[in-house]
């Protein structure tokens, strides 16, 4: 019984240990654990559909194939519908940013300036598509939590350049999964929201198997449903290389 007792108590302090140690967390802690969340395979194959959808509820399909490499590569090619297909965006260290389109059989390299144009139509702009931690671009403070959630005001670190005056982002406690990001453009108006869901935990990584992100002013949506995913395949460098994306 006193063994019993022992166990019960130690068990007791150990949660309210791991309660008030996740409570003490700044804003820049719980991003960092959201980045560690989002980037813990060392990489990932997937297979990606997007649903388009305008303000009279249309809706359009693309199908893509999605690699990640780290937190900072990224390859993403159109595989259907048959006019789009081939269509590509190349996310590199350092800023590095590559889009290819079949019709001029060339990369083009994003610059800085133009990282707020949309990707293919859909409701993402070559920004939302960066690979690179969250962690590394913006400062982070808690501006509000409750026993759930954490709700984070992100604002970019200096000389970072970003579309948007801040980002607020609701973080589920525990896990860490970012499941709501409303995107503020320069004249601080709510402008963008993304909302993840469907979380299923593959082995030991968690992914969202719905996204859905919508631009409040064209009232248009872009669904993104996780066909299938395969992780820590060892996918080789060369696959996240200019000449890769134009084949």
């Amino acid at each position: 019984m006193k063994r019993i007792c022992f166990i019960f108590s130690f068990l007791v302090l150990f949660i309210c240990f791991s309660y008030s140690q996740e409570n003490n967390l700044s804003g820049d802690d719980v991003l960092k654990k959201v980045d560690d969340v989002l980037y813990a395979a060392k990489d990932k194959d997937m297979q990606v559909r997007f649903v388009l959808i305008d303000k009279n509820q249309k809706e359009s399909v693309i199908d893509l194939i999605t690699l990640e490499k780290g937190p900072d590569k990224r390859l993403m090619k159109f595989v259907s519908p048959a006019d789009q297909k081939g269509i590509g965006f190349l996310s590199l260290p350092n800023d590095v940013m590559y889009v290819y389109l079949p019709a001029f059989g060339k990369t083009r390299r994003i610059a800085s300036h133009v990282k707020n144009t949309k990707f293919a139509g859909t409701d993402l702009t070559y920004e939302n598509l960066e690979a690179k931690r969250y962690s590394e671009k913006w400062n982070a403070k808690i501006i509000s939590q409750d026993k759930n959630y954490y709700v984070l005001e992100l604002t970019a670190k200096p000389n970072i350049s970003t579309e948007y005056s801040k980002l607020i982002v609701s973080v589920k406690k525990g896990d860490f999964l970012a499941e709501k990001i409303e995107y503020y453009n320069k004249n601080n108006e709510k402008c963008k929201i993304l909302e993840r869901g469907n979380f299923t935990k593959y082995g030991k990584y968690w992914e969202a198997g719905e996204s859905i992100m919508t631009d409040l002013k064209e009232n248009h949506k872009t669904k993104l449903i996780l066909i299938s995913v395969k992780h820590d395949t060892n996918i080789p460098d060369e696959k996240f290389t200019e000449r890769f994306l134009m084949r």
